[in-house]
């Protein structure tokens, strides 16, 4: 949905109708995950996906007729063993899909909404997927206000409530109350979509390792910062648009800046008097994903130095060094995609192994 909401905005803008598919709910081999959305606009344009190509096509129909009905729909999308020419998903997997129509007189908030994640500000948008409440509702939620109504003023307190929570968690999730917002109630199904601000990459060293590693990064989402004590390697022009260069010792840098546990931090500098206060401060503090580069031997003088400044065996778990999964890189650019796939792999559960390697369902059920 992040992806495309730039259009959305500006068929929005413009005040033209168009219908959006989010999926609410996946199971098994499911190749999206909830929050993934597609949407057909203006001139039958469509943008986005919601199953990698497998039931684009009924989609595509389904949001055509919700911009003519002006009627929100609920759809599910599996594999079937008896028709396998029907529409569904071959993965085996299966979606449920809210199909909306989108206007300003149904939805006053998107407009906002769509700035506000273009601004980089965290909101949950709520959506009624079901119920004894109007299906296609909208609340838009953010830490200091919110917009719009599900219908019943009860399950807007509660869900308010859900919804700032979940986005202190940067979640994305089916929830379930009564029609007032009982909580041990599930008539009324509400799907919540936090658009926390993107995640940040800290990567220190500005090398040519670090110019591949902030493309990648950038490339995945995150918010990248790349920072080095040396004038001469920290210039904007050796990295990517859109990439944060800062001059600055690293341990000094990040101990005046806030990290989350969806953090990544990448440590290329390879000098002991970087790398070890840098650490010091890294391996103390919330974050995702800590990897230092290095040789086997660099990584165990390190790590001896780490643990005479103090830190502890469980601190020092957390460091990933050497950097990277065992790919056999060697130039900057396959340096950088094996960083990213142990980046990847740890934020999902992934074992590392080929898939050709590996059982069970390709896409395991997540929950959000």
């Amino acid at each position: 949905m992040r992806d495309i909401l730039p259009v959305l905005g500006r068929w929005y803008a413009a005040r033209h109708p168009f219908g959006l598919a989010t999926v609410v709910e996946v199971s098994r081999s499911a190749p999206r995950d909830a929050g993934a959305a597609m949407a057909v606009g203006p001139d039958e344009e469509a943008v986005g996906s919601v199953s990698g190509g497998c039931v684009e096509g009924a989609v595509f129909e389904l949001a055509r007729d919700v911009v003519a009905s002006g009627e929100a729909r609920l759809e599910s999308f599996g594999y079937s063993d008896e028709d396998a020419f029907a529409v569904g998903l071959t993965c085996g997997g299966e979606i449920t899909l809210l199909v909306r129509p989108v206007t300003a007189e149904r939805d006053p908030a998107f407009g906002a909404v769509a700035a506000s994640v273009g601004a980089g500000e965290p909101v949950t948008v709520a959506t009624v997927t079901g119920g004894p409440a109007p299906r296609g509702a909208t609340l838009a939620v953010w830490p200091d206000r919110v917009a719009g109504t599900l219908g019943a003023s009860g399950l807007d307190t509660a869900v308010t409530a859900d919804a700032r929570g979940e986005l202190a968690l940067g979640a994305t999730g089916l929830r379930h109350y009564g029609p007032e917002g009982q909580r041990r109630e599930d008539s009324v199904g509400v799907f919540l979509q936090s658009f926390a601000p993107p995640p940040r990459m800290l990567v220190f060293g500005a090398i040519d390792y670090a110019a591949a590693v902030a493309r990648i990064g950038d490339f995945l989402g995150y918010r990248v910062t790349v920072c080095d004590a040396r004038p001469v390697f920290a210039t904007p022009r050796r990295f990517p648009e859109g990439v944060e260069v800062v001059v600055e010792w690293p341990h000094r840098y990040l101990r005046g800046t806030d990290t989350d546990e969806r953090t990544v931090v990448c440590v290329l500098t390879h000098d002991p008097k970087f790398d070890v206060p840098l650490l010091e401060e890294a391996l103390r503090r919330p974050a995702a994903y800590i990897g230092a580069m290095g040789s086997r031997r660099t990584h165990a003088d390190r790590a001896r130095r780490l643990a005479e400044a103090g830190l502890t065996q469980g601190e020092l778990s957390r460091l990933r060094s050497p950097v990277g999964l065992d790919l056999g890189a060697r130039t900057p650019e396959e340096v950088a995609v094996s960083v990213a796939a142990e980046i990847v792999a740890l934020r999902w559960g992934g074992s590392g192994a080929p898939l050709t390697a590996t059982e069970g369902a390709v896409h395991p059920h997540r929950f959000s």
